[in-house]
């Protein structure tokens, strides 16, 4: 397999949320209160709702910018590739780099939309989600047929509201909820209580994936207020590993066996561990503490439920018939620090040395499709699909990284603690 030959879908990359999303969206009456993009006095560019402001941080839009400019200081539009907010610059972006789909999680809002859920005015709350997820699947993925997997957001604070919110959407063809790790953290019933059912029974009427990204419980893996901020990027699986132990012991997968889970941006490495640890917790323990699946491992009925993703993950990709090689998505997660773009292919072939051809096309396309219910190949055929294809469409389009400095501030290197950045957390 070449580079050239690859068809990529990512099923974890982000949106930076253009300032006119809202527009002609919401009923008149929450013009006022809708959220809006404002400009401080330092230049940069903020999403202001319900009484809080929160920044375009730098580190989430940094594709095409040198790594000396990394960093979490609020940036502007200006400061950023047009393809983090702007749909036609997107695609350009994608075919330059031969990603054929995406799925995009949303910024501001958080992952599961916390923001919006704490407006103490839940019809407006209501009409927010309803109108974020119909510009995501209208416009976002609609201009672009067959390019983008759609996602929605969850109505939080209802699970009524939830599910009917799914089934609305699932009616437009979305079959991915973006959901958080773990609803407590943010003062919600867990995962082991009844509250989420209706959800549950949804997702699973409507064949609709939970997509749990990672860092969407609300919660940073910390270790100590001034930390540096490198021990949160080294922990970052830690909380989806602890959100993979909450749903798989929990009543959720028993109860509703046909629930499907994506463990977003996530990585792949830790599972075989996690997998093993399981095993042995069950062999040890499940006649005290009364799990029961049925006659099968814990193990199995992962495989049943979790779709995982890496970006690189050599050990992932080394180890990945012990976790199920359909159990595996590859993920770009543009514009955000972690990504290969503009040169996925050729990056993620450096993981995949002496992996069949059939399975390679597993984890870049053929289990992003299967899990998300997407057929891209609607609209375009396999053979115009591949990033050689995509990249000779893109011909001439400017991929090299370069300086977005606006000199705003004076950049420096000192680093930042995680206390810090958990004051700035918006995820």
């Amino acid at each position: 397999m070449q580079a050239d030959d690859l068809i990529l879908i990512s099923v974890d990359d982000h949106l930076v949320e253009p300032p006119d999303m809202f527009k002609g969206r919401l009923p008149a009456k929450f013009d006022d209160v809708a959220p809006k993009v404002v400009r401080r006095d330092d230049g940069s560019d903020v999403w202001t709702f319900n009484g809080t402001v929160i920044p375009n941080v730098g580190l989430n839009a940094v594709a095409g910018r040198p790594k000396e400019e990394y960093g979490v200081e609020p940036t502007s539009f200006e400061e950023m590739r047009p393809g983090c907010f702007d749909i036609h610059e997107r695609v350009k972006d994608m075919n330059a780099a031969g990603v054929l789909g995406s799925m995009c999680f949303p910024s501001f809002p958080g992952f599961a939309a916390r923001l919006f859920a704490a407006a103490e005015d839940k019809e407006l709350a209501l009409s927010v989600v309803q109108a974020y997820n119909d510009w995501h699947i209208d416009e976002w993925c609609g201009t672009y047929p067959g390019r983008f997997i759609p996602m929605a957001l969850p109505v939080l604070w209802d699970p009524e509201l939830a599910a009917k919110e799914v089934r609305r959407v699932a009616a437009k063809g979305v079959h991915s909820l973006t959901f958080t790790e773990n609803p407590a953290t943010l003062g919600y019933p867990s995962f082991h209580d009844s509250h989420w059912d209706p959800l549950w029974k949804a997702l699973v009427d409507t064949d609709t994936v939970m997509s749990i990204h990672l860092g969407s419980s609300g919660k940073l893996t910390l270790t100590a207020p001034d930390a540096p901020m490198d021990v949160l990027i080294t922990l970052q699986p830690m909380n989806i590993c602890q959100a993979a132990a909450d749903l798989l012991w929990s009543r959720v997968i028993k109860d509703f066996p046909d629930i499907k889970i994506a463990l977003s941006e996530g990585g792949t490495g830790w599972i075989p561990y996690f997998l093993e640890r399981v095993d042995r917790t069950y062999d040890m323990h499940h006649l005290w503490t009364g799990q029961n699946f049925g006659g099968k491992l814990p193990s199995e009925v992962f495989r049943e439920h979790f779709l995982t993703c890496f970006i690189e993950d050599p050990i992932g990709v080394a180890t990945r018939n012990k976790i199920g090689i359909d159990n595996i998505s590859w993920e770009c997660d543009y514009p955000h620090s972690d990504s290969t773009w503009p040169y996925p292919g050729e990056e993620l072939l450096k993981a995949c040395d002496g992996v069949p051809d059939d399975e390679i096309n597993k984890m870049t396309y053929e289990n992003a499709c299967r899990w998300y219910s997407f057929d891209p190949f609607q609209h375009r055929s396999k053979a115009d699909s591949t990033v050689g294809a995509l990249r000779a469409e893109a011909a001439g389009h400017d991929v090299s990284t370069r300086s977005f400095d606006q000199g705003r501030f004076e950049i420096t290197h000192g680093g930042i603690s995680l206390g810090e950045m958990t004051a700035r957390a918006t995820a």
